[in-house]
């Protein structure tokens, strides 16, 4: 078996538009394709064997043990690696569910899709489940625990942790976007000039100066003081000299700590005579990197947290450290491992508990209370393992919320302001909460900028608390606010860059600050910022991201849709502008059909309110309308077509041309926008596939509610050329002949521009076309047969987009189609493009229409810009 590619979809594709993150793997079978599961022998009875948990799988035949019962009958074995990829997951703590496995259109090559919770995990899960299938077809042992082990570490290092987690979930379920900025836990909530971002339990609306008050434990204290709020008595020292007198100062039992410590680190506490200070003061020293260190009077008590999120207090837990309780027969060892045995406590944060481990400084608070991990501890007895409550290093949590005492509360929520944090945790030392600190001797220890949610999310005991949901509030306080930004996604096979330009251009003209796509490259606003094709998800992020954005109009091809998935969950328009035969043979792509599903799946993605916006005169188009969940409007070139006539009699949204007019439709009434002859991009009415775009854009921006005035003021100003349109029937007029560079790569592309330079006069007219590697033998032929009925010599160049395919190859496969419809067509081969554009210019006659179709479109340009910049300096050189 051999994996050719894994890719990660990260958003809605072509399997399942509404699971969010799928593994795709495609894996080449060779000779196992003619081998099932029940013609190995031993195979079924070593997979039940291995994989008992399988039992619950219920496959296609929906029921226990279906899966099972599928190996029994005979199954390929991407559907068995399929299973086995979800199964290891759900063994290392992952539980996820979705798969499939489909042919990929080439004997024994399957696309084998399942779902994954992190993308390492999941491309791991991928190549282990390949591994352990070759293992079980040849009878051989395989030891798994190093593949969990090693996807729960995956897990760990790249997941999001618990408190940025519970933000997200959060604003995942009020319809609210996210984006994770970096691999740690920054990330933003919202899209454009309407996000916000969170790292951990720190907002763009915190204070910087209330973070740097709260690392700064001096400043807090005496804030604290100032404002009448008990503290604990205490000092701030850098050198030994000074340790004796801090400790007379603040009396025994004592805490020091590093004054910019966290998590826990260099703390040590109850310290009762001087000798033991100075250890701890050494040990702050460590963790210490000011080197300021506090001496502090040990406050008795139990530790609570309290947390307090926009000025109001939202939970409140009791902490307690790492530890065991003896029963007076086992060691501290047999302990420590009956209390990870407890099913809540997990690896790093994958439970609601984290199991204890054993470090050095486990084994130094062990020694300190005279035992080792072989000593037994008497019955009842507690023996703390940890110098902190953290929950991370195995602590627990109770939940107190409904106890705290008036007074501490209001104490709390006073503080928050003091310290000018959004969120905050207050480290509270007391006997009893439900009292007064006032009255019970406690006091405020600490205050925390970016405090853990875990604790209050899934205590050990009490009542978990929702404590995401008033960060969401504090965030977006509107109710129904989400974030988003408008978002046109525009998909199709030709026109997509056309009408998104057109779009992107009539959204600028109306006031907007508008991110789009194309496959030209990224524009934010008027500034090219990436080039390249830029369709796929990554560039549709890199607008979505960008704060200055407040309109995103998006390009979406099929390659990066197939490949990771659109970059977007959902969108408020998505326009169809067409499908004809592209690319097929990619992919597992073979037919029309299959590629209608797959540009299909954008106007899926449309919000319940939004549009989808689709070609009524295109059968494959029209027909996306039956899997839709919201509102459909529909353009046409015919108004009497009878999709157009039938939606319109529903009161719905139509654009048609009609008698020469771009005319939007509500139900039957007619608002005409202007003569299709008199709007630039059209030139003159002859383009009539860029009239087709124009009534796609308008009713995108009709649907967002942009006014007629400024949709004429758009269209009037949006004028061809290589900077608006680049590659886009741009059209260069010489003293003697003319040049047309044009975008068209496939037999419809060429075909339309054919309908058009049929209504341009020319004495003679030159095509130089080359043939495209990722397309099949026939679409190039195409491609010549249809050059043969447009021009009346050919020139035919391949420096290229090889893409797989030879020089040769590609010639040979346009020179063919260009004999198979006439063998006598004037054909020269030129293979390099600059070479062949300076022939066909030194060449011309008066009166010639040179059509350079290109593919790489800023070469050609630059090239045809030197010739009329030579032109108009009278010094026209074709050998340069």
């Amino acid at each position: 078996m051999k994996i050719r590619e894994i890719n990660a979809m990260r958003g809605p594709n072509y399997w399942s538009v509404r699971r969010h993150k799928l593994i795709v793997m495609v894996l080449d079978l060779e000779e196992m394709e003619e081998l099932p599961s029940n013609k190995i022998e031993g195979f079924p009875e070593r997979l039940k064997t291995m994989f008992p948990t399988m039992y619950s799988h219920r496959c296609s035949e929906g029921c226990e043990g279906g899966f099972f019962m599928r190996v029994d009958e005979g199954t390929w074995m991407g559907h068995i690696i399929e299973h086995i990829a979800l199964e290891i997951q759900t063994l290392a703590g992952m539980d996820t569910g979705f798969g499939r496995t489909r042919g990929y259109g080439e004997h024994g090559v399957y696309s084998v899709v399942f779902s994954y919770m992190e993308e390492s995990v999941g491309r791991f899960a991928a190549k282990s489940a390949v591994r352990i299938c070759e293992a079980l077809i040849a009878g051989e042992d395989y030891d798994m625990t190093d593949d969990i082990q090693e996807m729960r570490e995956l897990r760990e290092a790249d997941r999001l942790g618990p408190s940025t987690g519970s933000i997200v979930e959060e604003a995942e379920a009020r319809g609210i976007p996210w984006i994770r900025l970096n691999k740690y836990s920054l990330c933003q909530l919202g899209y454009g000039a309407n996000q916000k971002r969170i790292q951990a339990t720190v907002t763009s609306e915190t204070s910087s100066i209330g973070v740097e008050l709260a690392c700064d434990k001096e400043d807090t204290k005496f804030l604290l003081e100032q404002a009448e709020v008990e503290v604990p008595r205490g000092d701030i020292i850098r050198r030994e000299r000074s340790l004796q007198e801090a400790c007379d100062y603040v009396g025994y039992p004592l805490v020091i700590k590093p004054i910019d410590g966290n998590h826990g680190r260099g703390i040590t506490v109850d310290i009762q005579n001087y000798e033991d200070a100075l250890a701890a003061f050494y040990h702050a020293k460590e963790s210490s990197k000011s080197g300021a260190i506090i001496v502090e009077k040990f406050i008795v008590g139990q530790d609570y947290r309290l947390l307090v999120i926009n000025n109001r207090l939202v939970a409140g837990a009791i902490r307690t450290p790492a530890h065991v309780i003896g029963d007076g027969k086992s060691t501290v060892q047999e302990l420590i491992d009956k209390v990870n045995s407890d099913p809540r406590r997990g690896f790093g944060h994958e439970n609601v508990l984290t199991k204890i481990t054993t470090n050095e400084l486990t084994l130094t608070i062990i020694k300190d209370a005279g035992y080792t991990l072989e000593s037994i501890i008497a019955e009842g007895e507690r023996l703390i393992l940890k110098d902190t409550a953290n929950l991370s290093t195995g602590g627990t949590a109770e939940d107190i919320t409904d106890i705290i005492h008036p007074a501490n509360v209001s104490m709390a929520e006073r503080i928050s302001k003091i310290i000018d944090l959004d969120i905050c945790g207050i480290d509270i030392m007391t006997t009893d909460i439900s009292q007064p600190l006032s009255e019970t001797g406690g006091a405020v220890l600490e205050v925390n900028a970016g405090p853990g949610f875990r604790m209050h999310l899934a205590p050990t005991s009490g009542l978990p608390r929702n404590v995401a949901a008033p960060v969401i509030d504090k965030l977006f306080p509107n109710k129904g606010d989400t974030g988003r930004i408008p978002i046109i996604a525009i998909t199709g096979t030709n026109g997509k860059t056309t009408t998104s330009r057109l779009m992107a251009h009539i959204a600028k003209m109306n006031g907007y600050r508008v991110g789009y796509t194309t496959s030209d490259g990224v524009y934010i606003q008027n500034r090219l910022l990436m080039t390249g094709d830029c369709t796929g998800p990554a560039s549709a992020e890199f607008v979505l991201k960008d704060p200055t954005v407040n309109f995103a109009v998006l390009e979406c091809a099929r390659g990066g849709l197939l490949r990771a998935g659109l970059g977007f969950k959902k969108c408020d328009v998505a326009i169809v502008t067409n499908v004809a035969a592209d690319h097929l043979g990619l992919k597992g792509i073979h037919t029309i059909e299959q590629l209608a599903k797959v540009k299909g799946v954008v106007p899926e993605t449309v919000l319940p309110d939004g549009y989808a916006i689709l070609n009524a005169d295109d059968d494959l188009v029209y027909d996306m309308r039956r899997s839709l969940d919201c509102n459909v409007a529909l353009f046409s070139m015919d108004e009497n077509n009878p999709h157009i006539k039938a939606l319109q009699r529903l009161n719905g949204i139509t654009a048609v041309y009609e008698n020469g007019y771009v005319t939007i439709c509500r139900g039957e009434w007619k608002m005409r926008l202007m003569k299709a002859e008199n709007i630039p991009l059209t030139y003159g009415g002859k383009a009539k596939f860029m009239i087709q775009n124009v009534l796609a854009a308008v009713l995108g921006a009709h649907v967002q509610g942009i006014s007629i005035e400024d949709m004429k003021a758009g269209l009037e100003t949006f004028i061809p050329s290589a900077s608006q349109t680049p590659g886009r029937l741009n059209l260069f007029e010489f003293k003697d002949f003319t040049i047309l560079l044009d975008y068209a790569h496939n037999p419809a592309g060429m075909r339309a521009l054919q309908a058009f330079t049929n209504e341009l006069e020319a004495t003679v007219k030159v095509g130089i076309i080359a043939g495209i590697g990722d397309r099949r033998v026939e679409d190039n032929n195409e491609m010549g047969a249809i050059a043969a009925d447009m021009f009346d010599e050919i020139i035919i160049r391949q420096d290229k987009r090889l893409r797989g395919k030879t020089e040769q190859e590609l010639i040979k496969m346009l020179d063919d189609g260009i004999k198979q419809r006439d063998p006598n067509k004037k054909t020269t081969i030129i293979p390099s493009e600059k070479e062949a554009i300076k022939f066909a210019v030194r060449n011309a006659v008066k009166g010639s229409l040179i059509i350079l179709c290109s593919d790489v479109i800023p070469d050609a340009l630059e090239l045809v810009k030197k010739f009329k910049e030579q032109e108009a300096n009278g010094e026209l050189n074709y050998a340069d």
